[in-house]
Order: C-alpha cells, then structure tokens, then sequence
C-alpha cells in the first residue's frame, strides 16, 4: 500500500467527508445507543467494502478508486468515509418516526442520496467507472443495502423484549 500517487481533488475530497460525516455524528443529539452506532458504522463499512471488492476493483472491476489501481490509504479511507451512512440510515429513521408503511419511501430518499454522493464522488474523481460501469447501476446496490438495512433494524426494533431505541440492541 502507498500513501498515495499524488494529493489532489479526490484524496481532498476524501478528507473533507471524513470530517463532515464523523463530525455529523458528534454533534447529533444522541438518540440512538451506543450498540446501534457501533452496528450501523460496522454495517456501512462493511457493505461499501463487499461491494468495491465484488463490482469495483475485485472480481468484475466496473470501477476505479481514486486516481491509482494501486492500493493507497485513500483507499482505506473510503471504506471509512462510507461508514457513517449505516449509522444515519438507521438515525434518521428514528428521528423521522419511519414505520412500516413509509419505509419504501424512506428506502427510496436514501437511494437518491446514495445516487447524489457517488455523483458528486465522480465529479471529484473519487470514482471513475469503467467496462461500460454507469452511475445508475448503483440504484441496484442502494436499494439491496437499504432494504436489508431497513428490515433488519424493523426486526431488531420488533423483537420480544426490546423497549424501543433507548433500551433496545
């Protein structure tokens, strides 16, 4: 792994939604336990993570990283920076009383933010897709991800002795 090839627009960009997001998290109001923060940063992580070494640059290879195919640490800071959408997914469907009816809207708004940040990620050069790779593709993976996350956590709030978000998981 190297530092990176050479610092630019998208190494920058990098840096700037760390900050943003973790700093988002740091000033929220805390609504949420800290097992549910833990579990949402661990899934955010983990999903960006499967999905760039499945469709990115692993087995079919529809995307580029950053400016190098070489590995950098911007690269590890990526997964990082992808982190905290676990854990605003499932706080702001708190905040805005999500129950079963209104989760396919709320799935849906995601995937428009979802498609909003990797748009602006490849107007930064975070991204550059390639093999015939389109931006679109990715409402495919939003929706999969969403929808797992928003079931799980239904389930998670719906389960014999859980007392909602305060007491629950």
């Amino acid at each position: 792994m190297i530092l990176w090839e050479r610092f630019d627009l998208n190494e920058g960009f990098v840096i700037i939604m760390l900050l943003l997001s973790y700093g988002a998290i740091a000033v929220l109001p805390k609504r949420l336990p800290a097992s549910l923060l833990v579990l949402g940063l661990v899934w955010g992580f983990a999903s960006s993570t499967l999905f760039d070494f499945t469709i990115g640059g692993g087995l079919m290879d529809f995307y580029v990283v950053n400016d190098s195919n070489q590995y950098e640490l911007t690269d590890l800071l990526v997964y990082f920076m992808f982190a905290p959408f676990g854990y605003f997914f499932i706080y702001f469907y708190e905040v805005l009383h999500i129950r079963r009816k209104t989760l396919v809207w709320y799935i849906l708004g995601w995937t428009a933010v979802g498609v909003g940040v990797q748009w602006i990620a490849e107007w930064m050069r975070m991204t550059t897709y390639q093999h015939g790779y389109r931006l679109e593709y990715n409402i495919a993976v939003f929706l999969l991800i969403q929808t797992i996350t928003g079931l799980f956590y239904m389930y998670l709030k719906e389960r014999p002795g859980n007392k909602g978000t305060q007491g629950g998981p």
